[in-house]
């Protein structure tokens, strides 16, 4: 047990007396103006350190005033279960537990700096001091970092679920004859010069071949496909993709009119058309003149020509040509589950329809994980990207910020942060590395959506943070979820599975990524919330009659409920068509 009364004007001399409890064992009186002392007789275990201080990377360990080697990190916490950073007794608590737990000297321990981050973390700078000697070693910090990034270390219960990213840590080595012949010195010194010069010479002509390529792809992401430098001419034959002339979608969208935009968003806009096939559908205009989600562009035709699911929405075709960049995609006249959640669209979203959704989804998901070759992480997952088809039928879309997993062996791709606020992993956000994992993480988020219609963060609450507070088992209708659940799904009697559903969605966004499931067991999860209460598993969402879905009591007629015109030209319907395409509140590296 420790005090700190630092940097005070503490002045004359300091009388420890003979009354202080047994449990006291360091009392840090750094940067006061103490002349002397009188500690007799805790000479032995007190320590008043002065205006002592260190120089190089060494700091002054609180517990015996020496220059040592700590180790050092930042803890996130989740989810606290307080708001006042000022109660020193809390944080003491956390350093007693440090110490105790991880075999440490009492008040060898320092917290500095608490603050609640951009994230809503509480976010505290740690250093924890060796016990005898200058630094620790090895073994010491190897045993250290397990407990504390394994989560084997709990911590007081109110500070909640954590984790840790440690700072790299110098060792210092010892023993060994020192070699100080001036001649070797120099050689070494001439040929680490000489060594650096070559590699930053090899570094720049890199970087310089990378900028060039970088400038090439940004202003035209088709150049590898097209050596000719031409537009359209090495454009391959896509399967299942078709290349669409610029004059057949101007020509479809009568001029790419007004009356025929059905939504737009950072990239473009979006149009309805009918190709001369019949068939219906968005295509996906990007800004004339601008470069903003060139690359989007490529990945999304490179990645969808090769996957066909009926819960992935379907390429259709493309254009690159006069400077334009489109996408056409299969029309989907229900719009986004954000739309449908938010009521916008007018689609009254059951219990039973939702499940479906969630499934549907799944599975669209499950197949970019484990039965593409290689498999595809879409890295973007949230409902303005989950759309609806004439049945309700859930369709994955938006692959602009999709990544491949070509190295199986590695198991996670070191790429930039890349998603939306609310459905970003945070395990990614902390360590870079992306995996399927990241996209169970928003997937759970989705799920909650699913159960309160709620934005992922909504007036400065995070949703997935609401959800765990809340949570009460013992409440076997709505699990203590009442005051969060969408309101049109609240008041019905019986809602199959709710708990194992809401389970199902905490386990998705777990801390770790470990600790979550694999996207295919969520679809047998899913499955068998459907199957217990002998439903189907079939992920269309509509009910099992058009009528039925047609006339839902109580909600407004959809405006595109009916069916297309013949022809593609000035037809005044419309409708907010986002299809997923907005990049909201996009996450950039740091």
């Amino acid at each position: 047990m420790g005090r700190k009364l630092r940097n005070n004007a503490f002045n004359d001399t300091l009388n420890m007396g003979s009354s202080i409890g047994k449990q006291l064992q360091l009392v840090d009186l750094q940067n006061n103006r103490i002349t002397s002392e009188n500690t007799k007789p805790y000479s032995t275990s007190m320590a008043n350190c002065g205006s002592k201080s260190c120089l190089s990377a060494k700091k002054l360990n609180p517990q015996s005033c020496d220059c040592a080697y700590p180790f050092e990190g930042t803890l996130y916490f989740r989810a606290p279960l307080f708001r006042e950073l000022s109660n020193a007794d809390i944080f003491h608590s956390l350093e007693m537990s440090l110490w105790e737990k991880l075999g440490l000297t009492p008040g060898s321990v320092s917290l500095q700096n608490p603050f609640f981050n951009v994230d809503d973390y509480l976010q505290v700078h740690l250093e924890l001091f060796p016990s005898a000697q200058k630094s620790f070693n090895r073994s010491g910090i190897q045993r250290i970092g397990f407990f504390l990034s394994n989560q084997t270390y709990k911590p007081p219960p109110q500070f909640g679920p954590y984790l840790f990213i440690a700072s790299p840590y110098t060792f210092l080595e010892h023993g060994g004859n020192r070699i100080s012949s001036t001649l070797i010195i120099g050689i070494a010194i001439g040929c680490a010069f000489l060594v650096l010069v070559l590699v930053g010479l090899g570094i720049y002509a890199v970087w310089q071949k990378k900028r060039a390529e970088r400038a090439i792809g940004l202003s035209n992401p088709f150049a590898s496909w097209a050596p000719s430098g031409k537009d359209s001419g090495g454009a391959p034959q896509l399967k299942g993709a078709r290349w669409f002339s610029y004059d057949e979608l101007k020509k479809c969208t009568n001029n790419f009119s007004e009356s025929n935009e059905v939504g737009s968003g950072g990239y473009g806009k979006v149009y309805r058309g009918m190709v001369p096939s019949g068939q219906v559908v968005a295509i996906k205009k990007a800004q004339q003149g601008s470069t903003q989600g060139g690359l989007e562009f490529k990945t999304e035709i490179e990645l969808l020509s090769r996957v066909h699911h009926k819960n992935l929405v379907g390429l259709v075709g493309f254009c690159f040509e006069q400077g334009e960049q489109m996408l056409v995609y299969e029309f989907m006249p229900n719009g986004t589950l954000r739309e449908s959640l938010s009521g916008k669209s007018g689609i009254h979203l059951d219990w039973k329809r939702r499940l479906r959704i969630a499934l549907g989804s799944a599975r669209g998901l499950a197949y970019l994980h484990e039965l593409a070759n290689p498999p595809i992480i879409h890295r973007d997952v949230k409902s303005t990207n989950i759309l609806l088809d004439e049945n309700l039928t859930a369709k994955v879309a938006d692959f602009g910020l999709s990544k491949l997993v070509s190295d199986s062996a590695k198991g996670h791709v070191s790429t930039q942060v890349k998603g939306t606020l609310g459905y970003l992993d945070p395990e990614y956000y902390m360590t870079q590395q992306l995996t399927e994992k990241s996209d169970v993480y928003s997937f759970g988020v989705v799920m909650l959506e699913l159960v309160s219609a709620r934005q992922p963060i909504e007036k400065g609450k995070y949703i997935v943070r609401e959800v765990r507070l809340a949570m009460d088992k013992n409440d076997e209708d709505q699990y203590g979820l009442r005051g969060i659940m969408d309101p049109s799904i609240k008041s019905l009697a019986n809602l199959t599975g709710f708990g194992r559903f809401v389970e199902l969605a905490m386990r998705c966004v777990e801390e770790s990524a470990s600790d979550r499931p694999t996207m295919s067991e969520v679809v047998k999860a899913l499955e068998n919330i459907l199957q217990n209460d002998g439903m189907s598993t079939s992920s269309t969402s509509a009910s099992s009659t058009a009528t039925d879905f047609g006339s839902t009591k109580g909600v407004s007629r959809h405006p595109y409920e009916d069916s297309f015109p013949k022809k593609c030209v000035n037809n005044t319907n419309a409708f907010d068509y986002s299809g997923g395409y907005t990049l909201q509140s996009k996450v950039e590296p740091k």
